[in-house]
């Protein structure tokens, strides 16, 4: 496990050497916009089986590794850096910041945890060789990464809004790709019609599994066993972060947070859920209490772009909070997320879409800190950084022209 530390950690300072001779941005001003709340023969497709959704409770976290592990042992994801923030200490009065750089999954996002322990455990059960997904684009860059190392034919149907740098990517990795749709809805239905009219194809969700979600909260428990290598002291001792702050696009990656939480003991970290303005389906849902479908994806986060919530993240969230933990929605302007991608780039070396910046936004961006920190106990403050393939030096640069002048 040494080993493999500190080879993924001189991947990620030879990522961050060679992106520094690239980069060529500059920090702009800052803004900002906040919302705290308190508050299978075949078969039509159908929700997951709840066999998959229970979690269990322990006195004693399990190793990082427990989880997903014939996932893990294959290759098919990797324990990712947690590094100390800083910069983003600085902007927080001193406070621990760590980042858990997800972008260095080999698809480019966190979707590589989820898709490995689907992939896998769909393999095992049912010897499934087909898999057609709808993706915005990480989600298929994850599957089309992950199903083909286990002998998997992969097709993913992305909506028009998909980038062509991320389309070409798919087609690199072998996935016969669709584009079809003005947002990822449109293009999740052909996909499930296509499953329908073919017997040996599997439905791929970008977000909507108990497997997906599983998978994605190996992340809390890697996190919970860094931090405490890196103070070090046994998980025992009890070294929890006091925060976690996470992009929401359809609630996958939500969803496993919640459930490594719950799975490791930690019912008083605080979650922040974040989103841009144009592509709140969580929090505006979360706010008025019941499921919201939004009229259209208006964001440049484009990965986000999920028009309603699964339900399965407006429950644990509520649960989390009636165990004593706490939520918070914090929704960012498409400005505040690309300089946040700005900053984080100019401060890391390490490129992310504006998806990820949103949560990077929680921190970076002063009236977001202020409320986003508000009430947190002392401790470590973790960013997931989910990463994100929609993304170069170009792009960045003509963002930051766009939205930041």
């Amino acid at each position: 496990m040494a080993v493999g530390a500190v080879a993924l950690a001189s991947a990620a300072a030879f990522v961050s050497l060679s992106l520094t001779a690239l980069l060529l941005v500059f920090i702009a001003p800052s803004h900002a916009l906040h919302l705290d709340l308190s508050a299978v023969p075949k078969r039509p497709i159908s929700a997951p089986s709840q066999h998959f959704c229970m979690m269990s409770s322990s006195s004693s976290p399990p190793p990082s590794t427990a989880v997903a592990s014939a996932s893990r042992k294959l290759g098919l994801f990797t324990r990712t850096p947690l590094l100390p923030s800083a910069p983003l200490s600085n902007l927080c009065n001193n406070r621990p910041v760590y980042l858990k750089l997800d972008t260095l999954q080999s698809s480019g996002s966190f979707k590589d945890r989820g898709m490995a322990h689907l992939c896998e455990t769909f393999q095992t059960t049912k010897g499934t060789r087909k898999l057609i997904s709808s993706s915005g684009g990480n989600a298929g860059l994850a599957v089309a990464t992950v199903a083909p190392r286990l002998g998997m034919e992969v097709s993913v149907i992305v909506p028009e809004t998909t980038k062509t740098m991320v389309v070409d990517k798919l087609k690199r990795l072998g996935a016969d790709v669709t584009v079809h749709g003005k947002n990822w809805n449109e293009a999740d239905t052909l996909a499930r019609r296509r499953v329908e009219e073919d017997m040996e194809a599997e439905y791929v969700s970008p977000y909507d599994h108990p497997l997906l979600w599983t998978g994605h909260s190996t992340v809390v428990d890697e996190i919970v066993e860094q931090l405490n290598e890196q103070k070090g002291a046994a998980a025992s001792d009890g070294v929890e972060p006091a925060m976690i702050i996470a992009s929401v696009g359809g609630g996958g990656l939500i969803c496993g947070l919640f459930e490594g939480l719950e799975r490791n003991g930690l019912s008083k970290t605080t979650v922040v859920a974040a989103e841009t303005d144009g592509a709140a389906s969580f929090g505006k849902a979360f706010v008025s209490g019941t499921k919201v479908r939004l009229e259209s994806i208006d964001s440049i986060a484009t990965s986000l772009g999920a028009l309603e919530v699964t339900d399965v993240a407006l429950d644990r969230a509520r649960r989390h909070q009636d165990n004593g933990g706490s939520v918070k929605a914090a929704m960012c302007t498409d400005a505040e997320a690309v300089e946040a991608c700005v900053r984080f780039a100019e401060d890391h070396r390490v490129l992310v879409e504006p998806a990820c910046g949103a949560a990077l936004a929680a921190l970076y961006s002063d009236r977001l800190r202020k409320d986003v920190l508000e009430d947190v106990p002392e401790g470590p403050i973790v960013v997931e950084v989910c990463g994100g393939s929609g993304v170069n030096v170009e792009l960045l640069s003509m963002w930051k022209k766009e939205f930041l002048g």
